[in-house]
């Protein structure tokens, strides 16, 4: 097809650098490069730095903004004002936005991706004490959000339960569509691991008010009452922020808790290896990696029960959940499950309405398809 007659699309992910959101980028292209009729398309992707995405510069055309992520203003600037004088150069029929605000620009049809669920979330007084800045973002962001909202065709999600929200305070039409998952390959567990006795619970998160550490670390302090034979490994070591420096300074007396500080991901992987369950408490996930990182050990997971980890963690067997605001509760599981007595509630939930997508593949053939 001549080049005069390729259909342009723009992909903004100016904003990403690493991790989670530069894994959802790095899924966009990749998807994009297997779908069958990508030579009709021409496609511009804006990013932070050209090397973030090396392997695919032959395959697209890749513009780097290297300053947009210094400041708020800067990213301001680019979403409202200079987008829009991109979009009338490039006269693009399709502009994709990886990252959760709506840019103002000029395209036939517009998506944005937004994964970050903290307008959603009701910041307590001792979070707010705790974290000002979560706070401070969390009020911007529902203001950010419903800027433009209107001109998505649609808006994209990774769980129902923000769909639901989004449908529900900004009146749009919503995508369900899951993050691809790396699989956990040699990993996977395959034997008993002697631990001497010692029953090992594992929470890996870097500690954010949200991520309920507390309710863990309260729990074991009530169960170490009782007994000595079991460990409760957490990824922090007290000199991260004001709250880890909080929780060290109140639980770190307690011989069962075990700080060991921020790991690698291979050293997430080891530990999910040495844990016999996993206990995630986090009040606010936009899907919670490590459940899904954890589920192929077949091994207990105790989870806050709340709809994120419901959808997180799917069909599963040994999985039971605790009031993330009850450590009474979870204390009461972890000392039924060190001793075997555990019945584990299991879970199953219903397929995501239509349009649902279980990864970028099917996402990208929507959205560059008639729909």
């Amino acid at each position: 097809m001549g080049e005069s007659l390729r259909t342009k699309v723009v992909i903004s992910a100016v904003n990403f650098t690493s991790g989670g959101p530069l894994s959802v980028l790095i899924d966009c292209l990749t998807a994009l490069l297997k779908y069958d009729h990508l030579d009709q398309f021409e496609v511009t992707v804006l990013v932070h730095r050209k090397e973030l995405v090396s392997q695919f510069i032959k395959h697209f055309h890749i513009v780097e903004y290297p300053e947009v992520k210094s400041s708020w203003l800067k990213r301001l600037n680019f979403e409202y004002r200079k987008s829009k004088v991109l979009s009338e150069e490039i006269n693009p029929k399709i502009w994709i936005s990886l990252h959760d605000m709506t840019p103002n620009v000029t395209a036939e049809v517009q998506y944005v991706y937004c994964h970050n669920p903290a307008p959603f979330y009701s910041v307590t007084a001792k979070e707010i004490s705790l974290d000002f800045k979560f706070f401070l973002f969390n009020q911007f962001y529902k203001y950010l959000y419903g800027i433009n909202i209107k001109q998505n065709k649609f808006i994209i999600v990774q769980q129902e339960w923000l769909r639901a929200r989004f449908e529900k305070i900004y009146n749009v039409k919503t995508i369900v569509a899951y993050p691809n998952l790396q699989e956990v390959g040699e990993f996977s567990y395959k034997k008993e691991i002697v631990k001497n006795g010692t029953f090992v619970f594992f929470f890996p998160s870097f500690p954010r008010v949200f991520k309920n550490f507390e309710v863990i670390l309260e729990a074991a302090a009530l169960l170490q009452k009782n007994r000595q034979d079991f460990k409760v490994i957490i990824t922090l070591d007290g000199k991260e922020n004001k709250y880890s420096k909080m929780l060290y300074a109140k639980y770190s007396k307690y011989e069962s808790i075990d700080f060991i500080g921020k790991l690698d991901r291979n050293e997430v992987f080891v530990n999910y290896d040495n844990a016999d369950c996993l206990i995630f408490p986090s009040k606010l996930e936009t899907w919670g990696l490590p459940i899904s990182e954890f589920k192929p050990y077949n091994k207990p997971i105790l989870l806050a029960d709340l709809p994120y980890a419901h959808e997180t963690v799917g069909r599963y067997e040994k999985v039971s959940f605790f009031n993330p605001d009850d450590a009474d509760s979870l204390s009461v599981l972890m000392d039924k499950l060190i001793d075997g007595k555990l019945e584990f509630e299991g879970n199953s939930i219903d397929t995501p309405k239509a349009p649902f997508f279980i990864n970028w593949d099917g996402l990208v053939s929507f959205l560059l398809g008639k729909n």
